[in-house]
């Protein structure tokens, strides 16, 4: 498995964070139909139960937040994944279809409040860090450029920063391509709820999206 480690400093401000990853082979389809169901199910249930204002409160949500503002990051401006997901789900926005690997990762962000990010392997180098975005770092955010990622919790590679809470790079996100896939889920209050999450994503990933050589570790 990739090895992934937190940095000290971060874990100073968030003694809290604990991350559950999982890496396996998959195969990456346009859409599996099964899963599309279930995740348009997930959605409908929240949307019609949740209000956009009550979104910030959702436990797992609060928490992350909470970091964001310990770092000195706004998080209504920086919305973390799961949050900016789900409060779409919550104004009747429903969620984007991407692909099956992609459509599981967010069946588990949506179903736990957990911010999520989700890589190609092969297009990582080296080992992973958890640090501390720096001012002026270059990152590229999927749909959405340029994203300014000082102060944010952010992985790093031997070749630079590749992921966020907020959002994840276009230099490491899922294609059709993809066949070893890389989960890393964020929790900034302890491992609770961490490895449900995990056990959840495992399914998914193995049931809709062919996954074997599955490896995982709760890192904290």
């Amino acid at each position: 498995m990739t090895p992934i480690t937190i940095e000290q400093e971060l874990l100073k401000v968030c003694p809290k964070l604990y991350l559950g990853c999982i890496e396996c082979n998959v195969v990456t389809e346009p859409q599996n139909k099964a899963l599309w169901q279930l995740l348009q199910q997930e959605t409908e249930t929240l949307g019609a139960k949740l209000q956009p204002e009550a979104v910030n409160a959702l436990p797992n949500i609060a928490r992350t937040r909470a970091a964001y503002k310990a770092l000195g990051k706004d998080p209504s401006r920086y919305r973390p994944a799961a949050e900016a997901l789900i409060r779409r789900i919550a104004q009747g926005k429903g969620i984007y279809q991407l692909n099956n690997v992609v459509d599981a990762l967010n069946l588990v962000s949506v179903t736990t409040g957990f911010s999520i990010g989700g890589y190609d392997v092969h297009k990582l180098q080296g080992a992973v860090m958890l640090g501390t975005g720096n001012e002026n770092e270059p990152y590229e955010a999927i749909g959405r450029g340029t994203l300014n990622i000082a102060g944010l919790p952010v992985f790093r590679d031997e070749l630079g920063a590749f992921g966020t809470p907020t959002s994840d790079s276009e230099r490491a996100k899922v294609t059709l391509q993809t066949t070893r896939f890389l989960m890393i889920i964020v929790n900034f209050n302890g491992n609770q709820g961490v490895q449900q999450a995990m056990q959840q994503a495992v399914n998914l990933l193995t049931l809709y999206a062919g996954a074997s050589e599955t490896e995982t570790a709760v890192i904290g």
